[in-house]
């Protein structure tokens, strides 16, 4: 007697569940359709575009014979653009130094970010409570700065009459570079003095962002690991070096793939401080893409370079997710 009762009300509760869950599916369409219309036009198309164009002669100052300006006076070229990379002609030696630049860049600000923020994010978590949000708060405040106020800072910090660091240099009785930004011949080591200049400028804005994560995953680890290391006779270097490290490990390899990521792609602080001289001697991929499109109207040069970019861009995260994955969690 009571089943017809009890099948009537799993049937409303079913009821009631379909429909809360068509509400839920409505919901999330509605909310997901913008956002995926804006990545369709402003990241999709635009990537596809890019590999499209690098298969042409492209440049917008001249007439092609279809809707999109290809063909006619932008002719189809195939794989010539990637061809002329390895040639010895001036685009393609400004490209390959590009390429060295951007590398160089990219290796010596992940390691020097690194030997920073990881100490620094430390030493900051061992002080007083009472601190801790008035050091977080300074370090990461040239993070949120503008990176043209940033590079114009620096900038006149760099000034070889009336700069901030000439003036020091000279104050202590040592004799500073001619010119920190523009001299070609200042090289030490292999590194241009302008693109070691460039570094530092860069790390100082950047390296805040990496000390609150490197902050907020030593918060996250348990203190009685820590504890249960020195009780068992473990000093600080080898607490931090077999027991902090390694739990570390997952927020490295993020703080290793953005700062990669972003050092890569750096534009800004080039194009403002140095204009990518002396010499090309601070031009990156981005600005040589950037040039090339804009300023002398090769867009199928600047697509292809764009395309070996993101080649490097996804080989190095592969890499590094490789490297640094790890299999396990706390």
């Amino acid at each position: 007697m009571d089943n017809p009762t009890i099948l009537a009300k799993q049937n409303k509760g079913k009821s009631k569940f379909s429909a809360l869950e068509r509400v839920k599916n409505k919901f999330v369409t509605r909310s997901l359709t913008p956002i995926m219309l804006y990545m369709l036009f402003f990241s999709l198309l635009p990537m596809v575009w890019a590999v499209v164009l690098g298969f042409f002669d492209y440049s917008p100052i001249r007439a092609g014979s279809s809707f999109l300006g290809l063909g006619g006076q932008n002719p189809f070229i195939g794989l010539d653009n990637y061809r002329a990379m390895f040639l010895d002609t001036q685009p393609a030696r400004v490209f390959r130094s590009a390429v060295v630049n951007t590398f160089m860049f990219a290796l010596l600000v992940l390691p020097i970010n690194l030997a920073i923020t990881l100490p620094l994010a430390v030493i900051i978590e061992s002080i007083h409570e009472r601190f801790k949000g008035f050091f977080r708060a300074i370090y990461f405040m040239p993070t949120i700065s503008s990176s043209v106020a940033v590079a114009v800072m620096w900038g006149y910090i760099y000034h070889p009459q009336q700069g901030l660091l000439n003036s020091i240099i000279r104050a202590v009785g040592l004799t500073p570079p001619k010119a920190w930004l523009t001299d070609p011949s200042a090289v030490y080591f292999g590194i241009p003095l302008a693109m070691i200049a460039v570094i530092i400028a860069y790390i100082w804005q950047d390296f805040g962002y990496n000390l609150i994560l490197f902050i907020a995953a030593l918060q996250g680890i348990p203190r009685e690991i820590q504890d249960a290391a020195r009780v068992d006779g473990a000093n600080a270097w080898n607490t931090f070096w077999r027991i902090t490290l390694p739990l570390l490990k997952p927020t490295l390899l993020f703080v290793c793939v953005l700062t990669m990521l972003s050092s890569l792609q750096v534009f800004v602080i080039f194009d403002v401080m140095t204009n990518g001289g002396p010499r090309n001697q601070t031009t990156p991929l981005v600005m040589s893409i950037y040039q090339n499109a804009f300023r002398y109207q090769n867009m199928g040069w600047a697509a292809a370079i764009s395309m070996v970019l993101f080649l490097i861009i996804l080989f190095v995260t592969i890499v590094q997710f490789k490297v640094l994955r790890t299999d396990w969690e706390y």
